[in-house]
C-alpha cells in the first residue's frame, strides 16, 4: 500500500507497518490480499482515499472480508447440498401423521 498512497512527511513507515501487522496478525491472508486490493481500487470505505489507510480502517476491511468470504462458503454450501428427502412436512403426510383417520 506505500507504493500506492503518498506518505504524509510526519509519518513513520515502520511504525504504520508494525500497526498494521498488529491489526491483521490473526486473519487469513487472502482476507488480508482481499482488503488491500479494495483500498488500492479506492472500493474500501476511508475518510480520505489519498492517503494510506488507518491500521483500524485495514482491520475493519479485513474483518469485512473475512464475513463475505464465510458467507459466499455457507452459500455455496447451500446451493451445493444435495436436495433433502422433502425434510418433516414429508415425513409426516408420508407416515401419515398428523392426519385424522376415520
Amino acid at each position: 500500500m506505500f507504493s500506492c498512497f503518498p506518505q504524509s512527511a510526519l509519518a513513520d513507515a515502520e511504525m504504520q507497518l508494525r500497526g498494521y501487522l498488529a491489526a491483521v496478525q490473526d486473519a487469513e491472508l487472502g482476507d488480508v490480499q482481499a482488503a488491500i486490493q479494495r483500498f488500492i481500487r479506492g472500493e474500501a470505505k476511508v475518510d480520505n482515499a489519498q492517503f494510506c489507510p488507518s491500521s483500524a480502517q485495514l482491520s475493519i476491511e479485513v474483518r469485512e472480508r473475512r464475513l463475505m468470504r464465510e458467507l459466499m462458503a455457507k452459500r455455496e454450501g447451500l446451493l451445493s447440498s444435495p436436495p433433502g428427502r422433502g425434510g418433516e412436512v414429508a415425513r409426516r403426510s408420508r407416515d401419515g401423521a398428523g392426519e385424522h383417520r376415520r
